[in-house]
C-alpha cells in the first residue's frame, strides 16, 4: 500500500507463500471493500480491507479450511458468501454480518416461498456467482446441465421476497451475466446465445424479468438459422447409472437426407472435460465451415467438466484425482453411441477435436479405441501427464496437483501412467493425427506434441493414417492473438479435417 500524501515507504499488506495458491484482487460492487482473495482448485481465503478507512488493517473473512471453497461480495452492511463449507457437493448461498473471522455467523439464504435453502449445495442446482445491486442480488450457476441466471429481489427490510429464473425459448443455450459496475440499478445485461442463435446482448429489468430489449446482436454474414437445428440428448455411460449430455448441431437438409435414405453422415465430436470447465451450448460461426460442409457437429459434455455442477468433476463420481479415466471412457461412449446406437455415422466418417487437457481427452480415447475414429484433432495437447506432472520446476505443476494428482505419490503415477497418451501407444490402426503447438507455450510445451507424434509414428501400425505436427514459433498456449492470424491456423486445422474425410472438394451446401 503507497500512502499519496507523504513519502513513507510502501507498505506490503499480504503475502502467499503457498506455490499451491493464487492471489487475486477485486473489489465490492458498491466500491466500499478491497477482497484479496488467495485460492487454490480447492481451498480458498478471503483478506477485506474497508476502503472508507485510510488507516484500515486488512483483516480475513474466513481462515482457510481443507477442501473448503468461498466467494465474497458485500451490500448493505452483509457479506454475501457462496462456499461449500460442510462438504456439499455444490456451493451454498449464506450471509452473515460484514465482520472479521465471521464463518460461525454464515447462515443460508431462503426461498419465502418455499421456506428451503435457495441454493442448498445438492445435486440438483449450482451456483458459480453473486452479483449484488442496490435492491437485488444475481445469481449465475447451472441446472440440469444447462447455464441459469435466476434473480432475487429484496423488500424494505432488505429480507427475500422473490426468487426469479430467467427464462428462453430455446432448451439448450448459453446465458450469463454481462459485466457491471453500477450498484444502484434495476437493470441487468445478459448474453444469450444457443447452438443455432448467434450472440445477443438483452437488457433484462430486475423489477419485472420479461422486460426484455436486445440491445446487440452479432451479425454472421450469410447465416440463415432457418436452415439449422439443434439437438440435446442424453448417452448412457459404460457404468449403466451416468447420463452424459450430448449436443447436437446440423443443417436440418443434412439430417432430413440420413432420417429418409439411412446414409451415415460426416460427424465431428468434440470434448474437454478438465478443471470443472464447461463445454457450453454456445454460436461459434467459425463451425459453419464444417457444418454447411455436411459435418454434423456433436459436443460430448464429459466428466471432468462443471456441466452438471461440481459433481460432474469432483470424486468420487466425477473425473479428477483417481477418477480421471471417466473423461475417457464418457468420450468414447459418445462415439460408440453415434456409430452403434444413433446409427448416424461410422468409423470412417467420425472424426474428433480437443485442445490442452481436450487434447489429453482425445490422445487417451484414441489410444482406448482407435478404430473408432477417422481422424483427430489435437490442439497443444497434455499428452505426457506423468513426465510433465513430476517436475515441479514446471510452471503450473504444483498448483496442478490439486487436479491429477501428485505423481511422486505412488498411487497417483500408477494411476497417470494407466491413462498417460504418450506411454499407452498400442500396434493398431490409429486415425489420422494433427498435433499442434507453440514453441512459447508455458502450459503445454512444445515437445509433448512433438514427442506423441514420434511416439505414434513408431508404436501404431503401418495402416495408420499420417501423423502430422504443426508448431507455430511464435506462440503461446491460445495460438495467435492476432484474430486474423487465428482464422488462418483454424483454417489449416479444418482443411486438414477435410481432406483426411475426403471432403476436400465438397460442395458448400450454403451455395
Amino acid at each position: 500500500r503507497r500512502r499519496l500524501d507523504n513519502g513513507d515507504e510502501d507498505e506490503m499488506i499480504f503475502e502467499e507463500n503457498d506455490a499451491l495458491f493464487w492471489t487475486h484482487m477485486y473489489k465490492s460492487l458498491d466500491k466500499k471493500y478491497l477482497f484479496v482473495e488467495s485460492s487454490s482448485k480447492e481451498t480458498s481465503e478471503i483478506h477485506f480491507l474497508d476502503l472508507t478507512d485510510p488507516c484500515a488493517k486488512l483483516e480475513c473473512i474466513a481462515t482457510r479450511r481443507k477442501k473448503v471453497l468461498y466467494d465474497v461480495e458485500h451490500r448493505n452492511g452483509n457479506w454475501l458468501i457462496s462456499s461449500n463449507v460442510n462438504g456439499t457437493p455444490n456451493m451454498r448461498f449464506m450471509t452473515c454480518p460484514a465482520t472479521a473471522e465471521s464463518s460461525e455467523e454464515w447462515k443460508e439464504v431462503v426461498d419465502p416461498s418455499t421456506g428451503k435453502p435457495l441454493f442448498d449445495g445438492g445435486l440438483e442446482r449450482s451456483l458459480t456467482s453473486i452479483t449484488p445491486f442496490a435492491k437485488h442480488v444475481v445469481a449465475e450457476g447451472r441446472e440440469g446441465g444447462i447455464p441459469r441466471v435466476w434473480v432475487i429481489s429484496y423488500d424494505d427490510v432488505d429480507e427475500v421476497k422473490k426468487f426469479e429464473q430467467l427464462t428462453f425459448e430455446e432448451s439448450a443455450h448459453d446465458v450469463g451475466l454481462g459485466s457491471h459496475s453500477e450498484f444502484d440499478t434495476d437493470k441487468i445485461l445478459v448474453s444469450y446465445d444457443s447452438l443455432v442463435t448467434p450472440l445477443q446482448h438483452i437488457e433484462v429489468s430486475m423489477k419485472d424479468n420479461s422486460l426484455r430489449s436486445v440491445l446487440k446482436e452479432k451479425s454472421v454474414p450469410g447465416y440463415d438459422k432457418v436452415n439449422y437445428a439443434c439437438d440435446r440428448i442424453t448417452v448412457q455411460s459404460r457404468d449403466g447409472k451416468t447420463e452424459i449430455p450430448v449436443s447436437l448441431v446440423y443443417r436440418k437438409d443434412v439430417m432430413e437426407k440420413h432420417l429418409e435414405s439411412g446414409e451415415k453422415v460426416h460427424t465431428h465430436l468434440y470434448g474437454y472435460g478438465s478443471y470443472g470447465a464447461c463445454c457450453e451450448a454456445d454460436f461459434r460461426a467459425t463451425r459453419l465451415s464444417l457444418i454447411d460442409r455436411g459435418i454434423v457437429y456433436v459436443i460430448a459434455h464429459v466428466r471432468g467438466g462443471g456441466e452438471m455442477g461440481r459433481q460432474w468433476y469432483e470424486e468420487p463420481d466425477g473425473a479428477k484425482y483417481l477418477c480421471k479415466k471417466n473423461t475417457f471412457n464418457d468420450f468414447v461412449d459418445v462415439a460408440r453411441w453415434l456409430i452403434d446406437d444413433k446409427n448416424l455415422t461410422s468409423p470412417d466418417r467420425l472424426s474428433c477435436e480437443g485442445r490442452s487437457a481436450g487434447g489429453l481427452l482425445i490422445g487417451a480415447s484414441i489410444n482406448q479405441a482407435p478404430e473408432l475414429f477417422k481422424m483427430a484433432l489435437l490442439g497443444v495437447p497434455f499428452v505426457d501427464v506423468a513426465c510433465t506432472m513430476v517436475d515441479s520446476t514446471i510452471p503450473l505443476t504444483v498448483v496442478e496437483w490439486e487436479e491429477w494428482g501428485n505423481p511422486n505419490e505412488q498411487k497417483y503415477h500408477e494411476y497417470m501412467m494407466e491413462y498417460s497418451p504418450i506411454n499407452n501407444v498400442k500396434n493398431a490402426k490409429y486415425p489420422s493425427c494433427l498435433l499442434t503447438g507453440g514453441l512459447h507455450d508455458p502450459r503445454v510445451q512444445y515437445w509433448e506434441p512433438a514427442k506423441f507424434a514420434a511416439e505414434l509414428r513408431h508404436g501404431a501400425s503401418e495402416s495408420s493414417g499420417p501423423v502430422c505436427v504443426k508448431m507455430d514459433m511464435s506462440a503461446g498456449h491460445f495460438s495467435a492473438s492476432d484474430r486474423y492470424k487465428y482464422l488462418k491456423e483454424l483454417s489449416f486445422d479444418y482443411a486438414f479435417l477435410l481432406d483426411q474425410l475426403g471432403l476436400a472438394d465438397s460442395v458448400n451446401l450454403k451455395n
